[in-house]
């Protein structure tokens, strides 16, 4: 996989309160990942990416909100969220990225 490809599937981590507790109980991560990426696609990017071992990849797809602007609204993008489960005493410093 490329570096434009890990690029590609993973847009960006996701920092919520949340996602901070989960990391802190389960050593689950947040990420937005591309609409058409897979659990595979999404677990071989962590990987590579952050040099740890991914033991389970869950998906979902949210929906857009309604917005509105003035008199006029629109709807945001769909996206999707991966929860990736990261193998027991790994962790992903999200400030330092492993891949070079």
């Amino acid at each position: 996989m490329s570096e434009k490809s890990i690029h590609s599937v993973l847009v960006r981590p996701l920092l919520t309160e949340r996602g901070t507790r989960i990391q802190d109980q389960h050593n689950q991560y947040l990420f937005e990942a591309a609409p058409g990426a897979t659990k595979t696609d999404i677990k071989l990017a962590v990987e590579k990416l952050f040099k740890v071992q991914v033991e389970k990849v869950r998906t979902m797809l949210v929906h857009g909100k309604f917005r509105r602007v003035g008199r006029g609204g629109g709807v945001l993008p769909d996206w999707k969220k991966a929860i990736v489960t990261v193998a027991k005493g790994q962790k992903i410093d999200f400030a330092q990225p492993s891949a070079s």
